[in-house]
């Protein structure tokens, strides 16, 4: 444990961070899945647009870079066309 005030507060932080970034990895994960698991064409493009929103606010609070959540955006849309 750290015994500089401003040590502690980094404690503080990055544990409150770190839950919040856990959990939207891990709404993000669950939302693919979904997507993944659609049966048909129309289901995969509702759950595409889930998952896109996901990947756009992970890229925006710094979860995720801008081009793996471009990359993982267009294998997804790949899918979806494929679907179709």
């Amino acid at each position: 444990m750290p015994n500089i005030k401003s040590a502690k507060k980094r404690v503080r932080l990055s544990r409150t961070a770190n839950a919040r970034n856990r959990a939207v990895r891990s709404r993000l994960r669950t939302a693919v899945k979904c997507f993944e698991n659609a049966e048909n064409a129309k289901t995969a493009e509702v759950e595409y647009r889930k998952v896109q929103i996901l990947l756009d606010r992970a890229a925006t609070g710094g979860l995720l870079h801008q081009n793996t959540v471009a990359r993982m955006k267009s294998n997804l849309a790949r899918r979806v066309g494929a679907m179709s």
